[in-house]
């Protein structure tokens, strides 16, 4: 494993709770620049209160989040975004009213002109320039999900964030999508995956981490943890006495 030093982003002992409740208990995660992270679990695991730690966007109760070598902490968002955090939230965060081209302009906030931001974003996703004058909220669920992910290249992002990539996509449309999140690693992008389907972001990811209960379960190389899978999630329900939602194949297709 890598050594701090080399660390794009490192969550130490992490503890978060809702309420009186904790829902994560200690989590521990690391990434190096340049690679693909997969976070694995079935629903309920704690994966995106993770996620939104990670972003600043919950404090946690315990544990420290370090980004680029600078704690994260709730309330940071904006120094963040300029300092090349990007997160993609589950329902894709985009504006339905405006147009994919308007979607687009809002990432100018950086910096970035109009035109560089749809050259970056349209050299990504060629199919969405056909679609600049369409409303977002008129595009298919992969078209939103293309935008949202549009957007986020966009900001030349160091770390982007990714929650639940493949919800409600059919799985032609999620191998596309996650051939683009392996193009960014390869560009240099640092990117943390959260997902309930495995079969796609094992593909891509150099490492995992397994979740369960507000814990971590198992983390090692993607391959590693593609080969234990089934004994990883067995061994889950094993020990909470319900089946896990974790779908090992892939979505259905809708």
């Amino acid at each position: 494993m890598a050594e701090s030093t080399t660390l794009l982003l490192e969550a130490r002992g992490i503890r978060c709770c809702y309420e009186s409740v904790e829902v994560l208990h200690g989590v521990d995660l690391r990434v190096p620049p340049g690679s693909v992270t997969a976070v694995l679990g079935p629903n309920g695991a704690g994966k995106s209160t993770l996620l939104s730690v990670l972003a600043g966007l919950n404090q946690p109760s315990g544990g420290e989040v370090l980004f680029d070598g600078t704690p994260v902490r709730a309330g940071t968002g904006h120094s963040l975004v300029r300092a090349g955090l990007c997160l993609i939230p589950e329902g894709k965060g985009i504006f339905p009213n405006l147009t994919v081209q308007e979607n687009l302009w809002m990432m100018t906030h950086r910096g970035t002109s109009r035109r560089q931001v749809e050259e970056r974003a349209f050299g990504r996703f060629p199919h969405l320039a056909s679609r600049r004058k369409q409303a977002a909220g008129t595009l298919s669920g992969g078209e939103q999900q293309m935008l949202a992910m549009a957007r986020a290249v966009a900001t030349e992002p160091k770390l982007l964030l990714l929650d639940e990539l493949s919800m409600g996509l059919a799985p032609i449309v999620v191998e596309d999508l996650y051939g683009v999140v392996g193009a960014l690693a390869r560009d240099g992008v640092t990117v943390v995956v959260v997902e309930q389907f495995a079969q796609f972001a094992l593909k891509v990811a150099e490492q995992a981490v397994v979740m369960t209960g507000g814990r971590v379960v198992h983390s090692g190389p993607a391959a590693d943890v593609a080969t234990h899978l089934a004994e990883l999630y067995l061994g889950a329900q094993s020990e909470n006495g319900d089946a896990p939602d974790t779908v090992v194949d892939g979505p259905a297709e809708r």
